[in-house]
């Protein structure tokens, strides 16, 4: 039986924190993101980043299969990860701004793979 958007809040809670990294507190937001990264997963069959255009090639997407390979960059920056679903503790206790996150991934994978 697949996992649900709750199944995976609790899986990644766990191991994230641990880590520094904390959910959002806006719940709504929090599992609608995981709720599309479960879609993606079942659609291209890893936990792609809903924020951003998947090829549905693994190796073409694997800098932002969650957590995406920008995540620690954003949070260390801005205290919070593009899509916002992860955010550090300064910024969970409103010692930083929230602000919007540019885009850390280059232009060429944005336009995906050469397929010609």
């Amino acid at each position: 039986m697949p996992m649900n958007a709750a199944e995976l809040y609790t899986t990644l809670k766990k191991s994230q924190e641990s880590k520094g990294y904390f959910f959002n507190p806006d719940q709504t937001k929090v599992m609608a993101l995981l709720t599309a990264l479960l879609e993606n997963k079942e659609r291209y069959g890893y936990l792609g980043c809903p924020c951003r255009l998947l090829w549905g090639d693994r190796e073409w997407d694997r800098d932002i299969i969650c957590p995406c390979v920008y995540r620690e960059p954003d949070v260390k920056e801005f205290g919070s990860c593009y899509c916002g679903l992860y955010v550090s503790r300064e910024w969970l206790a409103g010692s930083i701004p929230s602000v919007n996150v540019p885009e850390r991934r280059s232009a060429d994978k944005i336009l995906g793979p050469d397929l010609s």
